[in-house]
């Protein structure tokens, strides 16, 4: 019986998979760089520092959103608690201060985030908050190219959230 011809693949690593390989080492290599930057620059407030400031005020601006809607709807407590309780601890890991539960008052006028009439039924003050998640998870999407590793990662990971949350608002209001 005859021995079959040898393969023309050689054993061991190809070429192609080394490559592969290289450039998928250099782009996480690249990506874990960001801790080692400060950001700052001779006094004056860094870029990263700026948009930790405006997510944290983006963040506690969603709380107040989702005050108004409770206090609004407080039929919707049990749905919307565990999502105010997650974009309260957004607003924490941006720096922001952690403000008293406070559910605001049917009296109390709506923040300038929040929106500029009140919804008329549930259904429309999910579709609101929804809204309003969505628009903010954009926007930290759109910002992460400016901003230096470590605080890129929180915003990609809540910028996730709150397309979830977005998610679970809307399929709320079905």
């Amino acid at each position: 019986m005859p021995y079959p011809p040898p393969s023309r693949i050689p054993a061991g690593t190809r070429r192609r998979s080394l490559l592969a390989s290289a450039a998928g080492a250099a782009l996480l290599a690249g990506c874990s760089g960001g801790s080692q930057d400060s950001g700052t620059t001779g006094g004056s407030p860094s870029v990263a520092e700026k948009a930790r400031a405006r997510a944290a005020r983006d963040s506690a601006g969603l709380v107040e959103r989702y005050d108004a809607v409770l206090a609004a709807f407080p039929g919707l407590a049990e749905h919307l608690a565990p999502l105010r309780a997650e974009v309260l601890r957004h607003t924490e890991a941006f720096g922001g201060v952690r403000r008293t539960t406070k559910k605001a008052s049917p009296t109390t006028p709506p923040s300038p985030s929040a929106s500029a009439s009140a919804p008329a039924d549930e259904k429309d003050a999910l579709t609101g908050l929804a809204d309003a998640e969505r628009a903010l998870s954009d926007s930290r999407t759109a910002a992460l190219l400016e901003v230096p590793g470590e605080l890129a990662r929180l915003m990609a990971s809540v910028a996730a959230a709150g397309a979830v949350h977005a998610y679970l608002l809307t399929e709320g209001a079905r």
